[in-house]
């Protein structure tokens, strides 16, 4: 017998690439469980598949940083809790110093469908009961008809896990202008911010204060650095500058969609702007500006 979910979660992750550097990203997962039937005539009841494997996949992987461990180019050492990164791409070299909890260690070269999923099956299969005799995920991307972009960024006051200091997104933008639907803005927005990380200005400090492993060796030329303090613990990046928009307040989704509205209007004062920014999938907000 076999039990499916269609759209059990999102996963709203960064992870760390070889090519690309940074990237957040935004999967649905999708469920398919095989095994007999319990004492209620169910392979597994609803609320059990929501309940036990999203809180799973949401645990092990979810607004986290994801690392490819058997790439060539990662560094990574660990005490107690605490965790030092070292990732080599052709964007630039990334640094961190982190929780443990900030961070999800894949054991694959590389991080896509096939091994987070291989990582996933693993965590699931300690935690699902015996009847359940296999499950198969599908993660997957969201369709978009228009543009979008990836970022990471952190959010130190947050309360939940957005406060770590590099988790992601793949997002799509709609821009009207004047009422009328304005793909160059959409185009403008997906270009700037592809693969990005957005940071505020309030958590910039010198790369040369950071606490980072032994074997860095980088300066306030080619890298930012950011710091901040939050419920989790203390969380440190330093990125290449090339990969880094730094705005003037938060990255919630509310101020990007206000950021987004307000540099439009900046530069097109004499037009009204509406912008509808997503946070991964299904989730955003709205921001307008008038003319002035």
């Amino acid at each position: 017998m076999q039990l499916f979910v269609k759209d059990l979660t999102v996963i709203d992750f960064s992870y760390l690439c070889p090519i690309r550097g940074m990237v957040g990203e935004s999967w649905i997962v999708d469920v398919l469980l095989d095994g007999g039937l319990d004492e209620q005539n169910m392979v597994l009841d609803f609320a059990k598949v929501k309940r036990t494997i999203k809180h799973t996949i949401d645990d092990v992987a979810d607004h986290r940083l994801l690392i490819p461990t058997a790439f060539s180019g990662v560094r990574w050492q660990q005490q107690a809790d605490r965790v030092w990164m070292d990732f080599s791409s052709q964007k630039g070299d990334i640094h961190l110093a982190c929780p443990s909890q900030a961070f999800a260690l894949i054991p694959s070269e590389i991080i896509d469908f096939e091994s987070v999923n291989k990582f996933l099956q693993q965590a699931l299969k300690e935690v699902l009961p015996d009847n359940v005799e296999a499950i198969s995920l599908t993660l997957r991307n969201e369709i978009h008809s228009g543009p979008y972009y990836h970022y990471s960024h952190g959010l130190k006051k947050h309360d939940g896990n957005c406060q770590r200091i590099a988790h992601g997104h793949r997002s799509p933008v709609t821009v009207f202008e004047n009422g009328v639907a304005a793909p160059k803005w959409d185009e403008y927005w997906a270009k700037r911010w592809q693969d990005i990380y957005l940071a505020t200005v309030e958590d910039q400090v010198s790369v040369t204060t950071l606490a980072l492993s032994a074997q860095t060796a980088i300066d306030d030329e080619t890298h930012f650095g950011f710091h901040y303090q939050a419920p989790q613990g203390d969380f440190q990046l330093a990125m290449p500058k090339a990969l880094c928009d730094i705005l003037p307040q938060d990255t919630t989704v509310e101020l990007l969609a206000d950021y987004m509205a307000q540099t439009l209007s900046d530069k097109q004062p004499d037009s009204d702007f509406k912008v509808i920014a997503y946070e991964g999938v299904g989730k955003g907000a709205i921001a307008s500006r008038s003319a002035q």
